[in-house]
């Protein structure tokens, strides 16, 4: 259910390694390093020739990171002992025991401190990638929270062309992000608004909001998801949130047109509050977050869409068997798994890419 910290990938210790190395595209601007190739290695650079021991967290999942080894010029190098899987991935470095951030990355909010981040180049990247094509608008936004006596924060999504017909209305889907995370995540390190602009590019959907707030899921220890108390954040989203982008948005404000998804334990949420409250969501989707049960499902008369998700090297099967006892009761139900993904970014990117044109079908 929780966010995986580390890269996970296949072990190949017996493959050759192409030196074809180049500079991750989520590198400090001019930094050179790190570094992947063309079969998904990452390479670590880092200069600090006063330091004893340097160690990448990022390397083949559960083999402890990956060692630096200091060089003849005083640099630290090292290179992960096998690919890592494509996509996005959070790491940090263990320099004599301390915890830093790699000054060549860029950082990116996850494990509930800003974390470096690297790019492993997808083969099917094309999906999120930034293109010449119309692009929406993502804005802040503070709303304001009587239950937690306070404003908070949200961004809004607004597809492209939003501005130029002040008549036309449009769908809202809540998407939530994972434990350790925020509402950064889903456009920073998950392309959400690439995503939409592409697949409203190439006219596979109709356009739809987009809402991203915080969860308030990190005060939860890891591994202490049995402590998590779904009713203050139900009442923020709920009772706060939906009314301040219905009152200042241009959306469709009924239950028909407004979905929730999440990833991970934002999944978590989202199966609890649309169990809570179908009178407000129609369309429900879950990312490595969980399933829904047909039994659960027994007073949603008006749910339009059930989506359930995971990577191939989660639990597949248990998404496929929860979509088919679904299907088989009747319910509008779809799974999805993607191919050779873990508990990590490119299955949520993949997840989204795959929900968005079966949102708010006619």
């Amino acid at each position: 259910m929780f966010l995986c910290l580390f890269g996970t990938g296949t072990f190949a210790q017996d493959k050759e390694v192409v030196e074809d190395f180049k500079p991750s595209s989520l590198n400090q601007a001019g930094q050179e390093y790190p570094m992947v190739n063309s079969q998904g290695y990452a390479r670590f650079r880092v200069i600090a020739p006063e330091a004893k021991s340097i160690k990448a967290s990022l390397g083949l999942g559960g083999r402890g990171g990956t060692t630096l080894t200091q060089q003849a010029d005083s640099t630290w190098m090292g290179t992960t002992e096998g690919p890592l899987d494509e996509g996005f991935h959070y790491y940090n470095l263990t320099v004599d025991g301390g915890k830093f951030n790699d000054p060549g990355a860029l950082n990116f909010y996850g494990s509930t401190r800003w974390e470096s981040g690297i790019e492993i180049p997808a083969h099917d990247q094309d999906f999120y990638a930034l293109k010449d094509v119309p692009h929406g608008h993502v804005q802040q936004v503070l709303f304001p929270s009587k239950s937690t006596e306070t404003s908070r924060r949200a961004f809004v999504y607004t597809p492209p062309g939003y501005g130029n017909d002040v008549n036309k209305r449009y769908p809202v889907l809540y998407l939530q992000h994972g434990w350790g995370e925020d509402e950064t995540a889903w456009t920073n390190q998950g392309r959400a608004n690439l995503i939409m602009d592409n697949l409203i590019a190439e006219g596979k959907i109709q356009p739809f909001i987009i809402v991203m707030t915080y969860g308030m899921t990190n005060e939860i220890k890891f591994g202490g998801l049995r402590d998590f108390d779904i009713k203050p954040f139900q009442t923020v989203l709920v009772n706060e949130l939906i009314p301040y982008v219905d009152a200042n948005f241009r959306t469709i404000a009924d239950q028909p047109h407004r979905a929730m998804a999440g990833l991970s334990m934002g999944g978590m949420e989202t199966k609890m509050i649309t169990l809570n409250h179908p009178e407000v969501f129609s369309h429900y989707a879950l990312f490595s977050g969980g399933i829904y049960a047909p039994e659960d499902l027994k007073n949603h008369p008006n749910l339009r869409l059930v989506f359930i998700s995971a990577g191939s090297k989660e639990n597949p099967d248990r998404v496929n068997t929860a979509v088919e006892e679904l299907k088989e009761a009747g319910y509008p139900a779809v799974s999805y798994v993607s191919d050779k993904t873990a508990h990590e970014f490119l299955t949520w990117r993949r997840s989204l890419y795959q929900l968005a044109p079966l949102l708010f079908q006619k």
